[in-house]
């Protein structure tokens, strides 16, 4: 038998036992904050139109307000305008392919169907990849998290090359870091393409003033404007997009069809031939006749598929269909009319190279109403691309790689839509600098293009591991897709580094300056939980703390978060050494974060003992998905209070039928382990139902019908290997509460009168105060990104506590030094 490491058996081991995955379904099952298992009712069309519509205003006000930049960008200074036309019948050869190879076949048809859950983004393909290869790095894992509904609904069974594949991949740990700084380049870039996006976007629509005045004017008119609505878009963050999101689609859809409009406008009337143009002959008599300028100028072409990300990146708040028809039907054809209108009103006018912009081809008794159209557009696009910056951070602190931020929830209807202050504001005077700093489309452009291809080579490389670890295709086929498609954006991603020190250096030293501090945050926390693992103590410390060591146990709960899954963590033996006291009621709780998009509030709670019953500890694992939205303390304190009740209620009821050695002991005689842990969850129902519940361990399905049942209970027992995992549901009847109470055991009254004591005399929360020292010998660079960098991010950023919203009356911090 293989050795395993330290982290492999704090996974596999659940408090003590072994769990096995279960063979389970439950049938009729409606959530009201979710589903946990997906229906098979197709959408109706109708709200699939609906979707395809609101899609337009979040998802694609980025990719439509393109047109405005991409022809000046390409001719801004590598290839010229000239009387042959063939650069700009190249331009537009190569801008329909693009736009034809990325968004439509690679997004459309196949990013898009390796969602997690309904959920898409950088983010969202990791996490799909760590549930079906071992190669996550998050320390605490446990097997019992996989019984998640959202974890994966099904098995298919493996082929020989992608077990293959996964055994490579979870031999290695190197392999696992190298795989998190991909996911981690990724979501750099993309917050430099929130950065990037609001700047070259309101940019380009305001340059629309220079058909209306002077050269000297317009260089003095154009950054002020520009940086005004800047200010005005970030300062109207915390409002929350829902407020001003009914608006958002019907300037997008007018938009498009404008676009369209002048485009076949401008084709009819300038050169109804410029169709041909799109044969892919044409690509190859531009890059003939401009050879390396023409390679070059690849970096302003590209921008025509900014903002294709967000059609995967969005994908949770709108479905499959919704954006596939949204995008091939009304979008992508929107642009190509756009883009083919341009280039023939610029075969017919060859202006010099300053004056090739989006608005010399709008026709002048419109070009006004066109200008306001254009800038209203580009802050839409800009608002989803900061909207998805907010996203993507907070996915990124929920999975331990950035520093703690405030984090505010603009809707309780929608969810998602949230706002990070400190981030909102970095940015906006970033914006400012970098509007003030380049001054010019071609620079802004540059960066834009490089943070885009980047972006996009980390998505087609995770799509590729996807390809053979979860859909279990044969490896020529992921290889064929990483090749065509890597190999495009590979032709741009080296056309805009050639451009390094014309604005390109923005977003690489961005990335390298963010990936330093969200490796540094990650590498840091898992070295505090390995110290907290190897300096746990043991239950039977605990259980010896008593009277006779001159310990005190006081009145009311006391709540030690811990990051640790088993075991009693180390802040509490040192919270006792100083302070000889601790509460009646002691629950070590922790909140931890789980590869999947969503935890059902069902399946959020897992409970179990520490120690026997007459100990009165007990210990809570909360989980939430990289999207969920964390409780207030209140509700948590309550919901907590509630699902030990209900978990001591089942305990009591079980204790003579399962215990811990699979004999006739009862638990409460086994002092030594924690030998159950169980997921609590109440679920409301209107009336009396019957539910169907199927076990492995019987042939045929058991019906159970509650006659009168106020709220059901759901539990899943976790049990050790050999025993098969059950599913029991029980009915907890709140207006017979008196005569429950009546026929319960004694012993199980009172420790549920302890509980709610002890929630009367109020609760204390007690959390590690934790500075970490790199240990005497370490390297130089360990020492700076552990004794400073890590510090200091610890000291600026939000504390646990903070980030818990706990009431200061009821902290308790335990100060702890980590020599890591």
């Amino acid at each position: 038998m293989p050795k395993q490491n330290k982290w492999e058996r704090e996974k596999v081991r659940t408090e003590g036992i072994f769990v096995q995955k279960h063979s389970l379904r439950v049938r009729n099952m409606n959530l009201d904050h979710g589903k946990c298992w997906k229906t098979s009712k197709k959408e109706s069309w109708k709200t699939i139109l609906l979707l395809a519509y609101q899609s337009l205003g979040v998802v694609y006000g980025d990719l439509s307000i393109s047109p405005l930049y991409v022809y000046k960008s390409t001719f801004a200074e590598d290839i010229h305008h000239s009387e042959t036309n063939e650069e700009i019948f190249g331009a537009l050869s190569f801008v329909f392919w693009t736009l034809t190879l990325i968004p439509l076949f690679k997004y459309v048809f196949v990013v898009l169907r390796a969602d997690d859950n309904g959920e898409g983004g950088t983010f969202a393909l990791y996490s799909l990849i760590c549930r079906h290869a071992k190669v996550g790095l998050l320390p605490n894992r446990q097997l019992a998290d996989e019984a998640l509904s959202t974890y994966k609904l099904e098995q298919p069974p493996e082929k020989k090359n992608s077990s293959g594949l996964k055994l490579f991949l979870e031999r290695y740990k190197a392999l696992h870091t190298a795989l998190l700084i991909l996911v981690l380049l990724g979501t750099c870039m993309v917050i430099g393409d929130g950065l990037l996006t609001p700047v070259i976007s309101v940019f380009s629509a305001v340059s629309g003033l220079e058909l209306y005045m002077s050269k000297d004017q317009h260089q003095y008119a154009v950054i002020p404007i520009t940086c005004f609505i800047l200010v005005c878009l970030f300062a109207l963050q915390h409002y929350g997009t829902h407020r001003v999101g009914f608006f958002f689609a019907p300037i997008v859809l007018t938009w498009l069809l404008c676009i369209s409009a002048l485009g076949l406008y401008n084709i009819i009337h300038w050169n109804p031939h410029v169709y041909e143009a799109l044969s892919p002959y044409y690509m190859f008599k531009f890059l003939k006749k401009t050879r390396l300028s023409g390679w070059m100028s690849l970096g302003g072409i590209l921008l025509c598929i900014t903002g294709s990300e967000a059609m995967f990146a969005d994908l949770g708040h709108f479905s499959y269909t919704a954006i596939q028809i949204a995008f091939t039907f009304l979008v992508y054809p929107a642009l190509i009319l756009a883009y083919m209108g341009q280039a023939a009103y610029l075969s017919q006018n060859h202006q010099t190279n300053h004056r090739i912009s989006f608005y010399v081809s709008v026709p002048e008794c419109v070009r006004l109403p066109v200008l306001i159209l254009a800038i209203l557009a580009s802050v839409v696009g800009s608002q989803a691309i900061i909207s998805g910056t907010f996203s993507i951070i907070n996915q990124s602190q929920s999975l331990g790689c950035f520093p703690r931020v405030k984090v505010v929830h603009t809707s309780d209807k929608i969810h998602g839509q949230i706002y990070i202050p400190e981030i909102n504001w970095i940015l906006m005077i970033l914006c400012i600098a970098v509007t003030i700093g380049f001054r010019d489309t071609k620079h802004m452009g540059n960066a834009s293009g490089l943070a885009v291809m980047a972006v996009m080579l980390v998505t087609t490389c995770l799509t590729s591991l996807v390809i053979i670890l979860c859909w279990h295709k044969p490896p020529i086929i992921a290889i064929s897709f990483l090749l065509f498609f890597g190999s495009i954006e590979l032709l741009y991603f080296s056309a805009s580094l050639t451009k390094f020190r014309e604005g390109a250096w923005l977003p690489i030293l961005l990335a390298l300056f963010l990936m330093t501090i969200m490796f540094v945050w990650h590498y840091a926390t898992i070295k505090k939980y390995e110290y907290d693992l190897h300096n746990k103590v043991s239950l039977e410390w605990l259980l010896a703390l008593g009277p006779s060591l001159g310990i005190a146990r006081v009145p009311g709960i006391g709540l030690v978060f811990t990051d640790l899954t088993s075991g009693i963590p180390a802040n509490f033996s040192r919270f006792v050494t100083n302070l000889p006291a601790f509460h009646r009621i002691l629950v070590f709780v922790c909140v931890k974060s789980v590869p999947v998009p969503f935890v059902p509030p069902a399946e959020r709670y897992l409970v179990g003992r520490v120690g026997p019953p007459a100990h009165r500890s007990y210990r809570c694992i909360v989980r939430y998905g990289y999207r969920d939205v964390h409780q207030d303390v209140d509700s948590f304190e309550s919901q907590l209070v509630d699902r030990l009740a209900d978990f001591i209620r089942y305990d009591w009821h079980q204790t003579h039928e399962t215990t811990c050695n699979g004999d006739d002991t009862s638990q409460s005689n086994d002092s030594s382990s924690e030998c159950r842990l169980a997921v609590i969850g109440t679920v409301a129902f209107p009336g009396p139902r019957t539910f169907e519940i199927e076990e492995s361990m019987q042939p045929a399905s058991v019906s159970v019908e509650f006659p009168t049942v106020e709220s059901v209970t759901d539990v899943i027992e976790m049990q050790p290997v050999g025993v098969i995992e059950r599913r029991v549901r029980f009915a907890i009847d709140d207006e017979s509460d008196t005569d429950a109470r009546a026929g319960m055991d004694v012993q199980l009254q009172e420790e549920l009168e302890d509980l709610y004591t002890a929630q009367q005399a109020g609760t204390a929360f007690i959390l590690g105060h934790s500075h970490v020292r790199a240990k005497h010998g370490s390297s130089v660079l360990k020492r700076l990104a552990v004794n400073f960098g890590y510090n200091f991010l610890r000291r600026n950023c939000r504390g646990a506590d903070v980030a818990l919203k706990v009431p200061p009356v009821s902290l308790l911090e335990v100060g702890m030094v980590y020599v890591v």
